[in-house]
């Protein structure tokens, strides 16, 4: 197993906390926070950055790529300790900022032990209030000059992710995943291989099919992303371009709430939604689990 945390490019520190990874990036004057991890990882965030960068100096800023719950877990804890700005696409705000939850999960994509769990999963909103920022619209990172930020949308309204052009390192978030984040298997072997986004929280698939096409274009050296171990190398980039050339068949569900439609959100949150077929598909199980018993039932009587 590799070491937790450990440096997997200059002046960038990786940590996963349990399932979802997050990275410290360190400056020449400072240092930024990228994304918070789980709830109750406060603690271990501060300490691994405090031995990486030889201080407990706070971070100039916290940038997210998105605000779902495994990724600003720790956020709100974090901020008591560090009154920082923290820098979000302003098409998350509402989700950070107490206005708007995010649309329903769906349990009906993916497949797998996650997804069927997803309903469990907290969808905020949190309220950071006043330490919220909206990005530059240009592409900027405060206080990161050498990275510039991707729209990245589709596994949520404004997921971004983070590229540094001279190494060709790739902070993707949950635009792309290393590993089947459905699959309880997967996660617990961390299995490497290249996938889109978590299907069940996923809510505009083309949005998110075009988002994997524009990182892949980027022919990323080094791809280190929210869920799964970091990739790098002639062979990642393959996958991934042969992620994003086969996306619709591999990874669009083809059946759930966002799979044919997607939710409409804008800068206030949720717009509009597509019909939710759980009661559905739940009422149609039912009745089929009380036909096979009662076919069952009369063939114990004939046999009788």
């Amino acid at each position: 197993m590799q070491k937790n945390p450990r440096e997997i490019a200059q002046n960038v520190l990786f940590l996963r906390t349990l399932m979802v990874n997050l990275y410290v990036v360190r400056t020449e004057t400072s240092w930024v926070l990228v994304d918070t991890g789980l709830s109750g990882y406060e603690a271990t965030i501060r300490e691994a950055a405090a031995e990486f960068l030889g201080s407990p100096a706070p971070p100039a800023a916290i940038v997210l790529t998105h605000g779902h719950f495994d990724h600003v877990g720790s956020l709100n804890a974090l901020l008591e300790h560090w009154p920082v700005p923290v820098y979000a696409h302003i098409l998350e705000k509402p989700y950070l900022t107490g206005e708007s939850p995010y649309p329903p999960p769906d349990p009906l994509a993916g497949g797998g032990g996650f997804s069927l769990l997803s309903r469990l999963y907290p969808r905020g909103p949190i309220d950071i209030g006043t330490h919220f920022h909206a990005l530059p619209e240009n592409g900027d990172v405060p206080h990161l000059p050498d990275w510039r930020y991707i729209q990245t949308p589709g596994h949520s309204p404004g997921h971004i992710s983070l590229f540094r052009e001279r190494d060709r390192t790739l902070l993707a978030g949950d635009a792309v995943t290393t590993t089947k984040q459905a699959s309880v298997v997967a996660v617990a072997t961390q299995r490497r291989e290249i996938h889109g986004p978590p299907q069940y929280f996923t809510i505009d698939w083309n949005s998110a099919g075009d988002s994997v096409g524009r990182l892949a274009a980027l022919q990323p050296d080094l791809l280190a992303t929210g869920h799964g171990d970091p990739l790098r190398g002639s062979d990642m980039r393959s996958d991934l371009r042969a992620l994003a050339a086969r996306f619709g068949d591999k990874e669009v569900p083809s059946f759930g709430r966002y799979a044919k439609r997607p939710a409409v959100t804008d800068v206030h949150g949720i717009v509009s939604l597509p019909p939710d077929p759980l009661p559905r598909v739940a009422a149609g199980a039912a009745v089929a689990a009380g036909l096979a018993w009662t076919i069952a039932v009369q063939r114990r009587r004939k046999a009788s």
